[in-house]
């Protein structure tokens, strides 16, 4: 009954490491940036349906870092650094919303068909419209965004969109609460986010940075 049931574990384990190899392939292949959505599309294509074998959002990333290295190289190395850069002025601009940065140009797994995503802070969602307004920016309003606020809770918060140099920007507007308190990605995890000064940090370390790992909560040296 052991050996069945380390043979079990043993294909558990198997099941999740493809799903993971296959996830971070469809990212950077098709460019989806939901390692969530990515993996649940990889598992239909391998025919595995139960839930347990989803391996986690860490998993997916750290074998989509793995896939670019081998694959993209140094262009990917290079496509992260120029968003990294870009996302200093941008939080610079944001600088009274006390923007953080979020997702795949924090985590290291960004390539040239990656947004560069930003959370502001409000309570009063029409201020940041206002402010956008009175600066002429170009953005657009895209449809409002879900997050997990916490284990039990979801709410939809307003997000924006423009292009400056070519590259895309990602703005979702949030409460002064989940300033405080991250909230949670697809794991259930806090949410990984950098202050300016942590990305001016990883700015100077350039393209020698250690990628960000995902879920480890705010960022704010």
């Amino acid at each position: 009954m052991r050996r069945d049931r380390g043979q079990r574990e043993l294909q558990l384990l198997e099941r999740r490491q493809r799903i993971a190899f296959e996830a971070a392939r469809l990212m950077a292949r098709d460019g989806m940036q939901d390692p969530r959505q990515a993996k649940l599309r990889a598992a239909r294509q391998l025919g595995i349906d139960d839930e347990a074998s989803l391996p986690r959002d860490a998993d997916v990333r750290e074998q989509l870092l793995g896939y670019q290295r081998l694959f993209r190289g140094d262009e990917q190395s290079r496509q992260l650094q120029v968003r990294r850069e870009a996302a200093v002025p941008a939080m610079q601009f944001f600088q009274s919303f006390q923007p953080r940065l979020v997702g795949s140009v924090l985590d290291g797994t960004a390539d040239a068909t990656s947004p560069i995503r930003l959370q502001v802070f409000s309570d009063d969602p029409e201020l940041f419209a206002r402010f956008l307004m009175d600066a002429n920016m170009p953005a657009s309003q895209l449809p409002e965004q879900s997050l997990r606020v916490d284990r039990e809770t979801r709410a939809r918060y307003p997000a924006w969109a423009f292009q400056a140099d070519g590259l895309a920007f990602e703005i979702m507007v949030l409460p002064q609460a989940l300033l405080r308190q991250a909230p949670l990605g697809a794991d259930a995890q806090p949410m990984a986010r950098a202050s300016l000064a942590a990305v001016r940090k990883l700015v100077g370390a350039g393209l020698n940075a250690p990628p960000e790992s995902g879920g480890a909560g705010d960022e704010t040296t």
